[in-house]
């Protein structure tokens, strides 16, 4: 295992400042396009008639660049999940600008799966090309490892992610599915302090502490848990009509500005903070979770929904778990604005676990994601045992991803 150390610190090393690049590249460019074009055209940046104009121009651009570039920027979103095999490099340029666009333009995704993707592709190619003698298969774990430590700013988030898809294949007896994870884990570490260092992000929301837990709250973290799940059904089980009815436009700049114009629609319905991945968004929400009502949480977080449902399904470029994160946030401030006993922390927390796990079916992820958004361990056994029904409601069923014919993952 020795010997894979030093590529696994560069890929990490690597693919954090690739997600740093786009990151401050679409930060860049949406300040452009939602403070300097309208403050230069005298028009209120979050205007609904600015809103549903910038979307749909960024459906229209996206399906022209999708259209244009060498791979057309990979393939249907629709048909791949957070960690894939490689893409061809060729498809690699076509995508970045794509993500780039997306973030910037307001779209309700993340940039989880296309950086993840290209990570694996330039990490699978570069490795292969420079270091011919080692085995292809060491380099995707590596580099989705390294994407997803910077992403979260820890490589746990890395481990757990990856101990669902190698733990069927570790054998070998004790200690095997560690001897798996070194290698990833190290490039995850190496991302995770390489974007800390650079960026320092934090994903803890600053909710007031959950300290004493009661049991009232096994049952109402129960019931915000079957909340999320459920709402994140409604969106598994519309995800391959939705995906249908953009295909049947048979013209990626036709789905892609129909869903735009979609989207914008939404985004003039649900107001500013239903645009975008959703992470400052959260932040926030939560600074001022008195500012809004249960009625507007429900609104915001029936939206967003929408909103990622009608983005995945259209063909924009993006990840799912940053929007499904805002939607588990709305709604478990709604649950405290409707039952203010269920402690804040406790809510948010749960729902963002019940929609993470029918949007993504990974139960570490959701666990991880729900508890590291409070930044309190205390609410860990209360996450799982509320995990249990939630589990229970969204196991066996379609997930979100399609078969190449269109038909539902399961």
């Amino acid at each position: 295992m020795l010997p894979v150390i030093a590529p696994a610190l560069t890929v990490g090393v690597v693919c954090a400042l690739v997600l740093l690049g786009i990151d401050l590249l679409a930060e860049r460019l949406q300040g452009v396009l939602w403070e300097t074009l309208p403050d230069a055209l005298s028009v209120g940046r979050y205007s609904a008639l600015w809103v549903i104009v910038m979307l749909t121009a960024s459906g229209l651009v996206a399906g022209l660049l999708i259209r244009a570039v060498p791979g057309h920027a990979g393939p249907d979103p629709a048909t791949t999940g957070l960690v894939d095999p490689p893409l061809p490099p060729v498809a690699v340029p076509g995508l970045l600008l794509v993500t780039v666009l997306t973030l910037a333009g307001g779209i309700s995704l993340g940039p989880e799966n296309p950086i993840t993707a290209v990570n694996v592709a330039l990490a699978f190619w570069l490795g292969r090309r420079f270091l011919p003698g080692t085995p292809a298969e060491l380099w995707l774990p590596l580099a989705a490892a390294g994407t997803i430590g910077a992403l979260f700013g820890t490589p746990v988030a890395a481990a757990l992610i990856l101990t669902e898809t190698l733990a069927s294949r570790a054998g070998g007896g004790p200690g095997a599915l560690w001897d798996r994870l070194f290698g990833p884990l190290a490039a995850g570490a190496a991302g995770a302090l390489t974007m800390t260092l650079l960026a320092r992000p934090s994903f803890d929301l600053s909710l007031p502490a959950y300290t004493h837990p009661h049991w009232g709250d096994l049952l109402s973290s129960a019931v915000v848990a079957l909340a999320g799940a459920a709402l994140g059904l409604l969106a598994v089980y519309a995800f391959p009509y939705t995906h249908r009815f953009f295909v049947a436009l048979k013209h990626p700049v036709l789905a892609l500005t129909a869903g735009g114009l979609l989207l914008g629609l939404l985004g003039a319905l649900g107001g500013h903070l239903t645009l975008f991945k959703g992470l400052d968004e959260v932040k926030e929400l939560a600074a001022d979770p008195s500012g809004w009502s249960a009625g507007q949480f429900a609104v915001m977080a029936v939206v967003k929904t929408a909103a990622l449902l009608i983005a995945a399904s259209c063909g924009f470029r993006g990840g799912r778990i940053f929007p499904a994160v805002f939607v588990g946030v709305a709604l478990g401030l709604c649950a405290h604005a409707l039952v203010p006993s269920v402690p804040m922390a406790l809510a948010v927390s749960c729902g963002v676990l019940g929609i993470l796990l029918a949007i993504t079916r990974q139960g570490w992820l959701s666990l991880f994601t729900a508890a590291v958004l409070v930044g309190d361990v205390a609410v860990l056994p209360v996450l799982c045992v509320a995990s249990l029904p939630a589990w229970l409601l969204v196991t066996g069923r379609p997930q979100m991803q399609l078969h190449e014919d269109g038909t539902p993952l399961r």
